[in-house]
């Protein structure tokens, strides 16, 4: 298994580091990993948060109808269609026929 590294271990990493990219590009380095963890953290923040709003939706209970199939009833009532025992689509085929014909 393996675990953290030690003092010594960190030391040498330092060590390799400032080697590889000198002492004045440490700081430069430092912000970058730093914006990077940030912008990570509120990546992480803004999924965590879109997960638990699509739990809740799935939680709430569902309506009998379809908003859109309410929305063809009111819209067949309106133009004083009988929508009892009536589909969707028989529905959207009389509103149809209401339509002018010259599109």
């Amino acid at each position: 298994m393996v675990s953290m590294p030690g003092t010594f271990e960190m030391a040498l990493i330092f060590l390799a580091v400032i080697l590889l990219f000198g002492a004045k590009k440490l700081p430069e380095l430092a912000r970058s990993i730093g914006s990077s963890l940030a912008e990570f953290k509120h990546a992480q923040k803004e999924g965590e948060r879109t997960l638990k709003e699509f739990e809740t939706t799935l939680k709430e209970p569902l309506s009998e109808e379809p908003v859109e199939q309410s929305k063809v009833k009111a819209m067949a009532a309106d133009l004083g269609i009988g929508v009892e025992g009536k589909t969707d689509d028989e529905l959207l085929d009389e509103i149809r026929s209401y339509a002018p014909a010259d599109r």
